[in-house]
């Protein structure tokens, strides 16, 4: 539990300069990001964009590979992470920074097994994801 329990110390205590319930809304805005679409096609954007290897790890029992805000910028789209800025609050470069931070966390999070789920397993595990980072 030390990698979540360290991931929801990073997010409460704000990201890239942010307060406290700028980090909860990347963190939000990330869960969200698996949500829409599912993790199948999340994780297809990253491979797209040349990050298969990033993917792997993120999936995998190993180490995970960071990305940068500009890989996570590429992957998406900046369309993508404009609306999120905007809903946030935040500059592109805040919410690109943030995102690149947990989703890599969140994807190994969610792939313990080094499975991507799917349906009711995924949501299940998104669930509990949220109750530990928002209480």
């Amino acid at each position: 539990m030390g990698l979540l329990d360290g991931l929801a110390g990073q997010v409460l205590g704000g990201l890239a300069g942010g307060t406290q319930g700028q980090g909860n809304a990347l963190a939000q805005a990330a869960i969200g990001l698996i949500q829409n679409g599912g993790l199948n096609q999340l994780l297809a954007k990253f491979q797209q964009a040349g990050l298969a290897d990033h993917v792997a790890s993120w999936v995998g029992s190993g180490q995970n590979l960071p990305i940068s805000a500009d890989q996570l910028k590429a992957a998406l789209g900046g369309g993508t992470i404009a609306d999120l800025a905007g809903k946030l609050g935040l500059s592109h470069d805040q919410t690109a920074g943030g995102l690149a931070n947990l989703l890599p966390q969140l994807i190994d999070h969610l792939t313990p097994q080094g499975q991507v789920t799917e349906g009711s397993a995924l949501e299940s595990g998104l669930a509990a994801l949220a109750g530990k980072l928002f209480g």
